[in-house]
């Protein structure tokens, strides 16, 4: 068992893979298999979900710096984007940054009998190319090699322009401090850095944006219980009108891990985490990133990571290891030993 920032977790030493799959919090596994408890005894009812899924969108909400009505829920990150994706209108131009996460990427890409256009540029151009563009979709972190986009020069880019911008922040929220409330579309996943189960995402629509169709209209989405039955269409107001109807234990598990996430003071948890990234950049020769990732390279970085007992991803021909909160020196001393040997 590990303790960090209040929190207790059972995870195993050399555990660097946050950003492929979060380690959740001791109580977030109490909290999940208490709800499967109740289901198998036959005493769960949808309503009893309601709550963990409120919370989890006012988490959500929180940790990215925008207000909760804004919020949508989904299931995952393509999911989100295509909605978005499908409402561009034809011959859009939409900008992304080369190698990008294929689940922000490709949604955009698969609208090209529309005429929809997808332009990749390196992650450092998008600020000077936004404006040329109808959108903007990058994620906040890039998973592949944890860089980061200059939001600051891409918020003063697209300033009084028409151009919108769409964020993933799956590689970002949970450690990085973040306030979004100026993008147009701020979409993240809960199953990496907000150490949730798979099956819990989020959508926050800016107010000022073309409202996106509803393509995924269901009961959930609708504006209270008369809304399950008929027509015609009733959707609820704001960031709800999108929601999918929620992976129920799913909600339970981010409520749990989010709201203490929530609670944090991400400007410490960041310290922590690249504190800890910066001393394997050291020795790798490379200068401190404010990236909790690391990229390793070395066409066995990853055999010798691995046959030392650390759990990392192999990710562009590099070794990629990711530094949560419940990470200590003790993991950088098991890589560095490895990469030395």
């Amino acid at each position: 068992m590990r303790t960090a920032f209040g929190l207790t977790f059972d995870v195993p030493d050399g555990y660097l893979n946050t950003a492929s799959i979060g380690v959740p919090p001791t109580g977030t596994v109490e909290a999940v298999a208490a709800a499967v408890a109740t289901w198998g005894a036959g005493g769960a009812r949808p309503t009893d979900f309601d709550a963990d899924t409120d919370a989890g969108r006012e988490s959500f909400a929180r940790l990215v710096g925008v207000p909760a009505d804004r919020v949508a829920i989904g299931a995952t990150i393509s999911q989100l984007v295509g909605i978005i994706a499908a409402d561009l209108p034809d011959g859009a131009r939409v900008l992304v940054a080369e190698d990008e996460f294929t689940s922000v990427s490709f949604p955009f890409a698969a609208q090209a009998d529309r005429g929809v256009q997808v332009d990749e540029v390196p992650l450092e151009a998008i600020p000077d190319k936004a404006a040329d563009h109808d959108l903007v979709a990058v994620s906040v972190v890039q998973s592949a090699d944890g860089r980061l986009v200059d939001l600051d020069a891409l918020r003063d880019a697209v300033r009084d322009r028409p151009t919108r911008v769409l964020l993933d922040v799956t590689q970002a929220a949970g450690w990085l401090p973040m306030e979004l409330d100026w993008a147009d579309h701020v979409v993240g996943t809960g199953y990496k850095w907000l150490l949730a189960p798979r099956g819990a995402a989020w959508l926050a629509q800016h107010p000022e944006a073309p409202a996106p169709r509803p393509n995924h209209a269901n009961w959930y989405a609708g504006d209270g219980m008369d809304s399950i039955y008929g027509l015609p269409l009733r959707q609820a107001p704001g960031g709800r009108g999108l929601d999918l109807s929620p992976s129920w234990l799913a909600q339970v598990g981010a409520a749990a891990s989010m709201r203490a996430l929530a609670e944090l003071d991400l400007a410490q948890v960041r310290a922590h985490c690249t504190g800890l990234a910066d001393r394997v950049r050291a020795e790798l020769g490379v200068a401190p990133e404010g990236s909790a990732i690391v990229s390793v390279p070395g066409a066995d970085a990853v055999r010798k990571l691995t046959d030392a007992g650390i759990v990392c991803a192999a990710r562009a021909g590099k070794a990629r290891l990711a530094f949560h909160l419940y990470n200590t020196d003790a993991d950088v001393d098991l890589v560095l030993r490895a990469l030395r040997g």
